[in-house]
């Protein structure tokens, strides 16, 4: 638990820093440029972790007991089921937030029509400040999660599982909770079938396949909806 916190804490000031630095300066800026920007900041990162903490990987100490459930032919081990109900409570309550509280429907205006969210009196520069400071939080508790499951941390390991968190994104509908979700549970389940049945060696390259199909023949994901362009 104590690690959970402090990596909150970390990934929140880090958060708050890279929106400060490398986005806020560019948010009237083209579509293009914040996404080149988060490019540079995460090889960036990569590579200041690999320089502070060096490049070896370290080994993640066993928090839970060993063991399991079986559920006729499959297993669970503890591990397995402590990050399925962590992640669905963290979902859950992030759904409930952004739907329920006023700072959720900020956050929804703001995404929506940043121009309007402010005439109506909505601080857009804090609410976009606060939701990278989330989303900072709950990336922190998933890379604790990953660390766990693994066994082990290096500074190149975030790579892979963000490439694979947007590949679930879009899968399900970028700004989808549960188009999230799903994304999330079916690219699992494309990876672990072909790595079972094709080869465990190609399991990271089913994620930018499913991304490259998905772009090219439904890009509003799953349960995205096409909005109409403003003109």
């Amino acid at each position: 638990m104590i690690v959970i916190v402090v990596a909150m804490v970390y990934c929140s000031a880090y958060g708050l820093t890279l929106e400060r630095v490398a986005y806020r300066p560019l948010r009237n800026a083209p579509r293009l440029s914040p996404l080149i920007s988060a490019i540079g900041m995460s090889i960036f990162l990569q590579n200041y972790v690999m320089l502070t903490q060096g490049s070896a990987d370290k080994i993640f100490p066993h928090i839970l007991p060993a063991g399991g459930l079986s559920l006729g032919n499959a297993s669970l081990t503890y591990l397995q089921i402590f990050i399925m109900m962590a992640s669905m409570l963290l979902m859950i309550t992030l759904h409930a937030f952004i739907r329920k509280t006023r700072l959720g429907k900020a956050m929804r205006a703001t995404a929506q029509d940043k121009k309007m969210a402010s005439l109506v009196g909505i601080d857009i520069n804090n609410v976009i400040m606060i939701t990278f400071i989330i989303g900072s939080v709950l990336a922190a508790v998933a890379g604790v999660m990953v660390a766990m499951y693994y066994g082990l941390v290096n500074f190149y390991m975030g790579y892979v599982a963000g490439i694979k968190a947007f590949t679930a994104a879009v899968l399900g509908g970028i700004g989808n909770i549960q188009g999230a979700v799903l994304g999330g549970l079916l690219l699992g389940i494309c990876e672990g079938l072909g790595a079972a049945y094709i080869s465990s060696e190609y399991k990271d390259a089913f994620a930018f396949i499913i991304l490259i199909m998905i772009l090219i023949f439904k890009p509003t994901g799953l349960l995205g909806e096409r909005v109409p362009e403003k003109v």
